[in-house]
């Protein structure tokens, strides 16, 4: 799970609330975590493999959209990975971690696993909260016509340069003078909470706000096409209002039993003496949430996954298991793209074909193509796969 709680408990004078959380059960939360972040990593490999039954999409050019989503997995996934990590070894070594609470310790290792271990899952955790706002971004100019290919690298300035400088900055604030020897009360360690949560909290109330006026944005768009809004162009605005409602709704899931975590801890911390009997209720709503979020905050990865993709099936098309003929692939191929034979014996050309169709609106579909992966090839397409949709 990412919480700034994690980089709180490297300093040695930890507050009450840091050691409340993270000494109430260890082994069995360190169990939790690598179970859900094993799971979730497992089932979003399995999501992005190709499957059977399934062509290679094809794109008459490059989505920054497209990217953009692959990159949020591939953050998540890598989280996933750095709390297994960590897990494993607070499993596996309880005397190695026990040195972190060590005061002006001589040995530096345990330290530097407690503080970057907590940095690589708290900076790919929020790199993928500045993806994932640059994907409703994205998805909004995309259809305003005012999004390229190059805006992809400009992406990637903020995305990493924000999440670096908000991490580093955090960091430094919350380890003032040193590890060893953190500055005691809660000050120094606001500007580090909130440094960790400004990203969640940007996606959670700017996003809807993108999203709805890219709804919006496209009704325009599909109206445009063909002076009407006919039942195909209603259901593909349905199906895009739906797609940005399971971003947000898996994006809540995962993330809201942090906010209420934190605004918990940050309760206790406030009071003279958090083992008192009137704080009971709130000690055990804390420890409640806190192992919720050892559970939900690495399967943000997989539902991303089919939120973005929907699911995708088990049976996984690997290389090494085709083994088909290579004429009878070559004879299938040539008589699919040249022609389609009818039941009355005729055949239709489709490179005629091809040539003799004109786009009633070369720019509208160019921009839908993108948003939907090229996936604009008919009508009946159309209602399958919508803009800034994909695997449906």
């Amino acid at each position: 799970m990412a919480s700034p709680r994690l980089e709180t408990f490297c300093c040695p004078n930890r507050d009450a609330a840091t050691r409340l959380v993270l000494m109430f059960q260890p082994e069995v939360f360190c169990g939790v975590c690598i179970g859900s972040a094993s799971a979730s990593l497992l089932l979003s490999i399995l999501q992005l493999l190709p499957k059977k039954g399934q062509g290679p999409r094809k794109m008459p050019k490059a989505s920054s959209s497209t990217t953009i989503l692959l990159l949020i997995s591939a953050c998540d996934m890598l989280g996933c990975l750095g709390i297994i990590f960590r897990s494993t070894v607070w499993l596996g070594f309880p005397g190695f971690v026990a040195n972190i609470s060590v005061m002006n310790g001589t040995d530096v290792w345990p330290a530097a696993f407690c503080v970057g271990s907590a940095m690589w899952i708290q900076l790919l955790y929020s790199a993928g909260f500045w993806w994932l706002f640059c994907y409703a971004v994205d998805s909004y100019l995309v259809v305003r016509r005012s999004a390229g290919l190059s805006t992809i690298v400009l992406y990637h300035m903020m995305t990493w340069g924000l999440a670096i400088l908000l991490c580093v900055e955090g960091i430094a604030m919350l380890y003032y003078p040193s590890v060893s020897s953190c500055e005691n009360g809660l000050e120094h360690a606001i500007p580090h909470y909130v440094t960790t949560y400004v990203p969640l909290i940007l996606v959670l109330l700017a996003n809807p706000i993108l999203f709805s006026r890219t709804v919006t944005a496209v009704a325009s768009l599909l109206k445009g096409r063909q002076g009407i809004y006919t039942e195909n162009e209603r259901r593909l605005g349905t199906e895009i209002k739906v797609r940005f409602f399971k971003i947000m709704l898996v994006f809540v899931i995962c993330w809201s039993s942090n906010i209420i975590n934190e605004s918990l801890l940050f309760y206790l911390e406030t009071q003279p003496d958090i083992n008192g009997s009137p704080l009971k209720s709130v000690r055990n709503a804390a420890l409640i949430t806190w192992i919720i979020m050892g559970v939900l905050n690495p399967m943000q990865g997989f539902l991303f996954t089919l939120a973005f993709y929907g699911w995708t099936g088990w049976k996984v098309d690997l290389p090494w298991q085709k083994s088909e003929i290579p004429w009878e692939s070559l004879s299938t191929s040539n008589a699919a793209e040249n022609a389609y034979a009818l039941p009355g014996g005729n055949s239709v050309n489709f490179h005629d074909s091809k040539k003799a169709v004109v786009a009633p609106n070369h720019q509208t579909d160019e921009t839908l193509s993108m948003l939907s992966e090229g996936n604009l090839a008919s009508d009946d397409r159309l209602t399958r796969n919508s803009p800034v949709y994909q695997g449906w």
